[in-house]
């Protein structure tokens, strides 16, 4: 199986499931590093657009599986994560990092955060490599395998 195949299969299992899981970890630290990982994927390229804003805001108010957080706080945190990025891309992303880092060595809820950043970046069907290599990152401070999601 080609990594392209099995990165589709992993992601389309993944989205059949999500929901179950984001619920039964529902907290607000899940919530801060589910959207502190996609604000890390929609800055991958330098800069979040107002496409990619959109995108995020859209996909998380239309996610059955994400339904489980109030909608007007998702969006803020993410403009907080993205905000602080775009002012200094480094500190930004490192403050996003610690805060998945809460769930290092804790691979099942882990694994939610990797398949919410993949069900989003991959949302505008074009999951680039700036994309991928961004959530290669988030696998690494979670101490999970870029592999085991065909990345």
């Amino acid at each position: 199986m080609s990594a392209l195949n099995k990165f589709q299969s992993w992601l389309s299992s993944t989205q059949s499931n999500l929901k179950d899981q984001v619920k039964r970890f529902k907290n607000k630290d899940l919530m801060d590093a589910i959207v502190a990982g996609c604000a890390i994927v929609a800055v991958a390229d330098g800069t979040v657009s107002a496409e990619e804003k959109q995108k995020m805001a859209g996909y998380l108010g239309r996610s059955e599986d994400l339904k489980v957080f109030n909608m007007s706080e998702v969006i803020a945190r993410f403009n907080h994560f993205a905000g602080n990025m775009d002012f200094d891309i480094m500190i930004g992303k490192q403050e996003a990092l610690r805060t998945i880092a809460k769930f290092k060595g804790k691979s099942e809820i882990g694994r939610v955060i990797i398949g919410v950043c993949c069900a989003v970046a991959s949302a505008d069907n074009d999951f680039d490599e700036l994309e991928k290599s961004a959530v290669r990152g988030i696998c690494q401070v979670l101490e999970l395998s870029p592999g085991e999601f065909g990345l």
